[in-house]
């Protein structure tokens, strides 16, 4: 299963699709004389333009039947409202293309040829000014094909495990670890920040592990609007979240600030939220006392990572889907 933007068309650009278009009605018109020429050369351009720019639009999946986690990915990244307003205006463009159609072929059928192709002339200008009317929208729509083909592949279908927690305690170093480093790295269009994604399989079933830097690692207050939008996206698709403190202090933000921004994930996500206090290695011995009888590890030697990850496939509780007996 790819995301629903992995395969997008690229959609044609103004200049191009006007030169498809009358290029190809000439061609139609050089077969034909007379009225006939001029009313195919009509024809064959409008439908091209209007097919086309229909296509445009029937190529996106429809933003309300998306799977929410996608549907707040792409609010996050170029704004729904905004992608919608670019796909009514093709529309409308492929209309109004059928429309100068259906006005001006009887007005062909009824005059002399040199009348008929002032007509079709006329038309066909119509027609250029449709299309640049809507090669802003065009455009808009390229680009938002380009930087959404190519989100990081995270499946909400899936069972999946999002790591989070201040930078430097251990995350990306958990995922690398339980995954034997089969995470693959992408770049999220709303942030400079790397996404590891990370799968691990258990009793048949194969898990992912999301560790998003810069996401999930400040408190809500200083995330801006859209990474704010991104976690909630995130939220569509996680089954379990794992925050990652570092009771050492060695990350460089103090153990209360860690357990806050915890207690913040906790108020987003509706999920098992568990906790697991990593660098114990680096802790002096009496200062273990501050996390006994909580969920510890260490990712430097090893320690407790598998029985840390047990844990969170456990707090999944995924089922997988039974295929149905048509028997």
């Amino acid at each position: 299963m790819s995301h629903p933007f992995e395969s997008l068309p690229t959609p044609p650009l103004g200049d191009e699709l006007l030169d498809k278009a009358f290029s190809r009605g000439a061609r139609t018109g050089r077969a034909k004389s007379g009225l006939d020429a001029q009313s195919s050369m009509l024809q064959t351009a409008a439908n091209i333009i209007s097919d086309n720019l229909e296509n445009v639009v029937t190529a996106w999946p429809d933003i309300e039947s998306l799977h929410p986690f996608y549907r707040d990915l792409a609010d996050a990244i170029v704004g729904v409202d905004s992608l919608r307003q670019h796909l009514n205006e093709v529309g409308w463009a492929s209309r109004k293309a059928t429309e100068i159609r259906t006005e001006y072929q009887p007005r062909l059928r009824r005059t002399d040829t040199e009348t008929a192709r002032k007509h079709r002339k006329q038309a066909y200008a119509r027609l250029a000014d449709i299309v640049e009317e809507v090669e802003d929208d065009l455009e808009a729509l390229m680009e938002t094909r380009e930087t959404l083909r190519v989100l990081p592949d995270i499946r909400p279908d899936r069972p999946t495990i999002v790591v989070a927690g201040y930078p430097n305690v251990g995350k990306s170093s958990f995922v690398n670890t339980v995954t034997r480093a089969s995470n693959e790295e992408a770049s999220y269009p709303f942030t400079t920040t790397q996404v590891h994604v990370g799968h691990v399989e258990h009793e048949h079933i194969q898990y992912q592990l999301v560790d998003t830097p810069g996401l999930l690692d400040r408190p809500p207050a200083e995330r801006n609007a859209v990474e704010s939008q991104a976690v909630s996206a995130l939220s569509h698709a996680a089954d379990a979240v794992l925050v990652v403190l570092d009771p050492s202090g060695t990350c460089g933000y103090p153990l209360e600030l860690q357990e806050r921004l915890r207690a913040d994930i906790e108020d987003r996500f509706s999920v098992p939220v568990l906790s697991v206090y990593n660098m114990l290695d680096r802790m002096d011995e009496g200062d273990t006392e501050a996390v006994e009888g909580e969920q510890t590890m260490s990712v430097a030697t090893g320690a407790n990572v598998d029985a840390v990850l047990d844990t969170a496939i456990e707090a999944v509780d995924y089922e997988p889907e039974l295929p149905i007996d048509e028997g």
